[in-house]
């Protein structure tokens, strides 16, 4: 399920939503659409967009004998094995799916955990064809990694974020978001106009987002449908269709 929200900054944006969902905030993913300074006039302001596969909380929930378990008790129930050595087995499902998928794509490769962090598992794919397995733009990592989030979900572990990388190809990633994040900002202020950059998942486009942030005179707004969507730099005060 899809929502949006706006506040005067993205903290406040997303604090409304989990109040609003009755959910907690590592329960749902944000994309941020747009980010607008305050003016002279007008006030600032930034737009986001929640995807949650929770069901949100009814306004008045009334109390009944009959309620599901704690949240803590939901995470730990696995389908491999209960809560007695669910994270291994979790972690080994985990692994396991992605060397088939590779298989299946026709490459030898090797998967391990890379990291573990709360609701978050990290797995690295070591390969002689890594720079086809990563594909431009890092597509078919994306696409990849989408899967075993879907697996993981049939698992019964929806709570858990899988992702994965190979060569550091996401930290490079990244470093290259940012400096072209500012290299367009610049060029935006230098013309007093607007740049769309090419269509980008919901996790690149955040970054855009968040490192345009802080730069008074520039603002930034997502376009398009799908997952795939354009983010467009402007000079603050640009009249943008």
């Amino acid at each position: 399920m899809v929502y949006e929200f706006e506040g005067r900054t993205e903290k406040e944006a997303i604090d409304r939503a989990a109040a609003e969902l009755g959910i907690e905030k590592d329960e749902f993913d944000v994309e941020i659409l747009e980010t607008q300074r305050s003016g002279l006039f007008k006030k600032g302001y930034v737009k986001i967009q929640v995807h949650t596969e929770a069901v949100p909380a009814p306004t008045e929930r009334p109390e009944s004998p009959a309620r599901r378990p704690p949240r803590e008790t939901r995470r730990n129930e696995v389908r491999s094995g209960g809560s007695a050595g669910g994270a291994e087995d979790f972690e080994r499902a985990m692994v396991s799916f992605v060397e088939e998928l590779i298989e299946r794509m026709g490459y030898d490769g090797t998967v391990s955990v890379l990291y573990r962090e709360e609701r978050k598992l990290g797995l690295k794919i070591e390969s002689e064809y890594s720079s086809i397995l990563i594909g431009k733009k890092g597509k078919n990592l994306d696409a990849l990694q989408l899967l075993v989030n879907i697996y993981a979900g049939r698992q019964g572990r929806d709570d858990m974020r899988i992702i994965l990388d190979s060569e550091n190809y996401r930290i490079r990633r990244e470093e290259s978001l940012v400096r072209l994040a500012y290299t367009v900002a610049d060029r935006v202020r230098e013309n007093r106009g607007s740049i769309l950059l090419e269509p980008m998942n919901p996790f690149d486009r955040r970054l855009i987002h968040t490192t345009l942030n802080d730069i008074n005179d520039v603002e930034t707004k997502s376009e398009g449908e799908g997952l795939y969507k354009q983010v467009r730099v402007y000079y603050r005060g640009l009249r943008i269709n």
